[in-house]
């Protein structure tokens, strides 16, 4: 296996074995949509962060990452991030694969002082997911989906739901800051700071997202939000919205009132012709992994390393 530096004459290999690598996952995850191509690849050729392995002049598999950022995932490290369209490997052998051009990679980021490093995968890749839990990867981030099909669930009596018109989304405010507080907290420990209601229109404002909510005495219970795009390429569909955040009071959870909110949110966008919904979360956020997969199913996984920052006082 011989391992060399990604270039654009690679491209149009890398990217058959990405969308080979799609395919596969969308055989387990059949609500995800067809794609004929993945996103560009050509940014990644002239980061000097990627690599790609070949045997017998064949392409065999290839890993690419963004260029790094400070700050990564709201901590004090510099990072990078390698998403599910920009690597991929042949449909053999494949972990030891992952394993070569991980190393090689790696060293080119700790030669750039990258102590965080990402990288999304697929959900039912095990020889990947293995491949980088060896090599000392942590699960952080899940993206699920589902059809656009309402879930089995009885009616919730003395509750309202409804759709937010945009210029009623200061009712939000409350429930917001409740979510960062619960973010917050053990075992998530997720640092946000509070919001108030001219950080509440600037997220509005970049983000267009919508908001479906739940009342009980004309009060704001819980509430889902929802936009166009999400963490990754898939997102971005025509027929996908993306569940982007949720929170509900806890005194108000175990009733019903999260599943008929949903359900709302499904039949409303089911009638506007999308026919896929997707979510994003935490993996160590208990409250939203014991829900979220109960109704979706996880199609990627975000998985981290942190890097011992000491390495950087080495010679390397």
């Amino acid at each position: 296996m011989n391992i060399t530096d990604f270039s654009h004459d690679h491209i149009t290999e890398a990217a058959a074995l990405a969308l080979f690598s799609y395919e596969e996952e969308r055989r387990q995850a059949p609500a995800l949509p067809p794609v004929e191509t993945i996103p560009d690849l050509s940014g990644f050729a002239d980061s000097n962060l990627s690599v790609a392995a070949f045997e017998n002049g064949t392409m065999i598999g290839f890993l690419c990452f963004y260029a790094p950022w400070d700050h990564a995932f709201t901590t004090t490290a510099r990072g990078t991030f390698s998403p599910i369209h920009a690597h991929g490997t042949v449909n053999r052998h494949s972990e030891m694969i992952y394993k070569r051009l991980y190393q090689a990679a790696a060293e080119k980021l700790i030669r750039m002082k990258v102590s965080s490093h990402a990288i999304g995968l697929y959900a039912h890749d095990a020889q990947a997911i293995n491949a980088f839990f060896t090599y000392g990867f942590g699960l952080r981030c899940i993206d699920a989906i589902r059809p656009m099909e309402m879930i089995n669930c009885a009616p919730c009596d003395g509750y309202v739901f409804h759709e937010l018109a945009p210029d009623e989304k200061d009712k939000l405010l409350p429930l917001k800051n409740m979510l960062i507080s619960h973010l917050g907290d053990s075992p998530t420990f997720m640092r946000f700071p509070a919001m108030d209601k001219t950080g509440l229109e600037k997220i509005h404002n970049r983000r267009k997202p919508r908001y479906f909510c739940a009342f009980q005495n004309d009060e704001t219970i819980a509430f889902l939000e929802v936009m166009d795009n999400g963490e990754n390429f898939t997102c971005s569909d025509k027929s996908m919205k993306n569940i982007c955040g949720a929170f509900c009071l806890p005194e108000h959870r175990g009733k019903g009132v999260y599943q008929n909110l949903l359900n709302l949110t499904i039949s409303t966008l089911k009638g506007e012709g999308y026919t896929r919904l997707g979510v994003d979360f935490e993996s160590f956020n208990p409250t939203a992994y014991g829900f979220w997969l109960k109704y979706f199913t996880a199609y990627t996984y975000g998985v981290v390393r942190r890097i011992d920052e000491r390495i950087f006082e080495m010679d390397t």
